[in-house]
């Protein structure tokens, strides 16, 4: 009964500048299995709807209203004021601090039980730093938001997921960051999570060696014999089925990704550059280890495209669906 509730989703546009807005007009055209929330300035949403010609009806939020599936062509949204109008393609700063209090108030929501998973549209971290804001990312920022002190980004598309032990770091730092502490840290919020948010009652995760042939006996590099090895060794002798580490150039192909619930990459252009290929346009990003349901769209935001009828809302529309499965996988979890 329990995982028969409604799923209410908050959704996030992003950038006001970006496509964030156009997609989020576009994927509300479609029907979900989920309530869906938008939590953006009203007249952006409407005025970006008019620029794209398409019909959108914008219902004021009521939390207390009983939740009721998605209905194409509507969307809810919570009214956030933009500091300043705004036109497609053409960003200001003064915006940063509209786009930030979105995704307060979509991480309290969350926090305090009002929604049940958050989706984000792309934000121009560039323009968020030029307003003086240190600002490094979504997946950071809902960390520190929710007071989580280790995340995990993981890239999904399909039947392929992809976890980083480290991501935006230049890579000769990459070394450096492969300790013991950080890789048993990931595996274990990768296994909860695959447990308690996908609802795999025993993930096998793959983990990708560090050097070119995993290190070939050390050869090409310790980092796989004296960093990951132990850690494998330890968390399997406590019942993890974990499988490694495998040189990453033959980590991905059909026959080893067949029994397979996720890869854990070493870095960042490890392991996407495969997923990406695999899923582009339908790729999503999925942050493990916050205490709620997170997924994104796994692309930037396209001011070119803004305000034209270009804005691709796949990704949107897959991290959408994507959350409300991991709703139901994590209410059946915790029964």
């Amino acid at each position: 009964m329990h995982s028969a509730i409604v799923p209410r989703l908050v959704v996030t546009p992003g950038e006001p500048a970006g496509i964030g807005p156009d997609i989020c007009v576009r994927g509300a055209q479609l029907a979900f299995a989920a309530e869906l929330v938008a939590i953006a300035d009203r007249s952006l949403l409407s005025d970006r709807a008019r620029q794209l010609g398409i019909a959108l009806t914008l219902k004021e939020f009521d939390p207390a209203a009983p939740r009721q599936t998605h209905r194409p062509g509507t969307l809810n949204v919570l009214h956030c004021p933009l500091r300043k109008p705004c036109a497609a393609g053409q960003l200001d700063r003064d915006n940063a601090a509209y786009v930030l209090e979105t995704l307060r108030l979509a991480t309290a929501g969350c926090l305090d039980g009002r929604f049940d998973g958050l989706v984000t549209g792309p934000v121009h971290k560039g323009v968020i730093n030029d307003s003086g804001v240190a600002f490094s990312g979504h997946t950071e920022f809902l960390a520190e938001l929710s007071a989580t002190p280790q995340v995990v980004m993981m890239l999904a598309a399909k039947d392929l997921r992809v976890a980083l032990v480290t991501t935006h770091v230049p890579l000769a730092q990459v070394s450096g960051l492969i300790t013991r502490e950080r890789v048993e840290a990931v595996l274990r919020i990768l296994l909860a999570d695959l447990r308690t948010k996908f609802g795999i009652a025993s993930p096998r995760v793959l983990v990708c060696g560090l050097n070119p042939h995993a290190g070939e006996d050390g050869h090409l590099g310790r980092e796989d014999i004296d960093v990951i090895v132990p850690v494998l060794e330890k968390l399997r002798r406590e019942g993890a089925m974990l499988i490694g580490p495998i040189p990453a150039d033959t980590a991905f192909i059909p026959k080893r990704l067949q029994d397979t619930d996720a890869v854990l990459a070493m870095y960042h252009d490890q392991g996407l550059p495969v997923l990406k290929f695999a899923g582009f346009g339908n790729a999503i990003n999925i942050t493990l280890g916050l205490p709620f349901i997170r997924t994104s769209v796994d692309h930037g935001t396209a001011l070119e495209l803004a305000g034209t009828p270009h804005g691709d809302p796949s990704s949107l529309i897959a991290a959408i669906n994507a959350a409300v499965s991991m709703v139901h996988a994590s209410r059946e979890v915790s029964g």
